[in-house]
């Protein structure tokens, strides 16, 4: 989380696209990788995405312990989920891999205090009510730090940066979905690893 104030949030559906997709991201500042476990080409894409030089590649929209498995094995160095379960997070404590659940409310963090975790994905932070719920949350909860997720962009990361418990942002713009153009995806991963305040 603090390798980068940006980490992108890939959906990739052709496994040709991952390796160009990744290069472009770690020339442009932005190493740390999470793709995405919404298409068949996701698994076989981190496998390929993890030959990159620099890059540090991840599962997101993990949501059980089967997936986290399939994650696992194709070489995610850390896993993302959308919500934040026990079976999911005893799962990625038993196996010693850096987890990043979601939260949306004060239940969801404490849940994830009694698990003994720290770090969360605020998810979906627009829709979940902006930056203003975030500070209402974290008050209570000093000891956390996030990772805003969920309608983030070039024209509101830095507000949500400036903010002291969120020590990066998950967004898809630095990453479109298709085919890649790698000149365009180097500066806007550019752009984005400057963003921090």
């Amino acid at each position: 989380m603090r390798m980068a104030p940006v980490i992108p949030v890939i959906v990739v559906d052709e496994v040709e696209h991952a390796v160009p997709l990744a290069e472009a991201l770690v020339a442009g500042g932005l190493r740390v990788l999470e793709v995405t476990m919404r298409t068949p080409a996701a698994l076989p894409a981190i496998a390929a995405m993890k030959q990159v030089p620099g890059a540090v590649v991840g599962a997101g929209t993990v949501t059980n312990p089967d997936e986290l498995e399939d994650a696992l094995t194709a070489g995610s160095e850390f896993i993302v989920s959308p919500g934040l379960t026990e079976p999911l997070a005893r799962a990625c404590i038993g196996a010693q891999v850096p987890f990043l659940p979601g939260i949306a409310n004060a239940s969801d963090i404490m849940r994830g205090l009694d698990l003994g975790l720290r770090h969360f994905k605020f998810f979906p932070a627009m829709a979940a009510g902006g930056l203003p719920a975030l500070k209402a949350l974290a008050a209570p909860f000093g000891q956390c730090l996030f990772c805003p997720t969920g309608g983030i962009g070039p024209d509101n990361a830095g507000e949500w940066l400036a903010f002291p418990p969120v020590l990066c942002v998950g967004g898809s713009w630095v990453a479109p979905r298709g085919a890649p153009d790698t000149h365009k995806i180097e500066t806007l991963a550019r752009e984005a690893s400057g963003m921090r305040p």
